[in-house]
C-alpha cells in the first residue's frame, strides 16, 4: 500500500511498476483521504480514484484498489460507475475497497468535509448509508434493467450503470473497518473484510465477532478472506516480520504492507526478499 500522500506521483509509478514484475506481491493499493492525515497538514494528497485509473494501465498483473474508498464522499451510484471504469481500464484486476469513511475521531480527517463542502453525519448514519450503497453499488453491476431504490439514505430513480464491470458476477468487495456495527455490514455483504492492524488480541476478538454475525444470518464465515494492513519497518523488518507471522496464525492470509514515503530504491523487492519470503518460510 503506498498511501498517496507527502509523495510525488512518479514515485507511487516506480513502487507500482516494480511490484508488478513481482509474483510474490499479489496486490497494491492507495488510500482515500482528500487532504494529509500525516506530516505537513498543507501537503499533497491526491484524490485515490483518479490516481487508481491512472495507475491501472501503469500495471498488468496486479490487483489493485483503495483500501478503503469512503462512503462519505461519494454518491454511491456514482461510485459504481467509477469502480466499473477502472474494472474495464484494469481488464478486470480490481478489489473493490469500501468503508464508513475518513477516520471521524482524526482531527486532520475531519477537516476534509468543510473544505470540501461535505455533510458529515453521525456515526448511525453512516454506517446505514454503507449498508445501503453496498446494496446498490451490487445491483448496478448485475442488474440488466433500470431501478428504483427508496432507501433511508439513499434515493434512485432510474438506476442503470452501463458498461458493466469485467468481473462476473462482479469485482470482490473488500469492507474495512473495526466496529461492532461496520462488522455486521462485512457480514451481509463483504468479500472480504480488511483491519488496520495494532493489538492482535484485538483483531483476533474482532474476528470472533464477525464469525457470530455470519453465523447469525446463516453465512458461512470461512467465505470471508481475512485482511490486515500491516506498517513496514524499513529499519527494523523482524518487527514486520513478526507481525506478519502473527497476522497469519490469526487466520488473515491476506496481508497488505503499508509503506512509508520515501520509498527506498527497490522497495518492492526489498519487500519481497526481508518480509514475504521470510514469512512463507515460517
Amino acid at each position: 500500500m503506498t498511501a498517496p500522500s507527502q509523495v510525488d506521483y512518479q514515485d507511487i509509478v516506480r513502487v507500482w511498476r516494480e511490484a508488478d514484475t513481482i509474483p510474490e506481491i499479489e496486490h497494491a493499493w492507495l488510500f482515500d483521504h482528500l487532504m494529509p492525515i500525516f506530516g505537513d497538514p498543507n501537503g499533497p494528497t491526491y484524490e485515490g480514484w483518479t490516481l487508481l485509473s491512472a495507475l491501472a494501465p501503469q500495471t498488468r498483473r496486479l490487483r489493485i484498489g483503495v483500501l478503503v474508498t469512503s462512503n462519505r464522499f461519494r454518491p454511491p451510484a456514482m461510485l459504481a460507475k467509477i469502480a466499473a471504469t477502472v474494472d474495464i481500464v484494469s481488464g478486470g484486476r480490481l478489489d473493490f475497497g469500501i468503508g464508513v469513511g475518513s477516520r471521524p475521531g482524526h482531527p486532520l480527517a475531519r477537516r476534509e468535509y468543510e473544505a470540501h463542502g461535505l455533510p458529515f453525519h453521525d456515526t448511525a448514519h453512516a454506517v446505514g448509508s454503507l449498508t445501503e450503497a453496498c446494496t446498490v453499488i451490487r445491483r448496478l453491476w448485475t442488474e440488466t434493467e433500470p431501478f428504483d431504490f427508496h432507501g433511508t439514505h439513499v434515493q434512485l430513480t432510474g438506476a442503470f450503470c452501463s458498461p458493466k464491470p469485467v468481473q462476473r458476477p462482479h469485482p470482490p468487495i473488500i469492507i474495512g473497518g473495526r466496529s461492532a456495527a461496520t462488522l455486521r455490514v462485512v457480514a451481509e455483504h463483504a468479500d472480504l473484510w480488511n483491519i488496520p492492524g495494532g493489538d492482535i488480541d484485538d483483531v483476533v476478538r474482532r474476528s470472533a465477532l464477525l464469525d457470530r454475525y455470519c453465523a447469525e444470518i446463516g453465512r458461512d464465515p470461512a467465505s470471508i478472506i481475512r485482511s490486515i494492513h500491516l506498517p513496514v519497518s524499513y529499519d527494523q523488518p523482524g518487527i514486520t516480520r513478526d507481525a506478519i507471522g502473527e497476522a497469519i496464525d490469526a487466520g488473515f492470509r491476506h496481508i497488505v504492507l503499508g509503506l512509508t514515503a520515501p520509498y527506498p530504491d527497490d522497495v518492492a523487492r526489498w519487500v519481497t526478499d526481508e518480509l514475504i519470503t521470510t514469512s512463507a518460510q515460517r
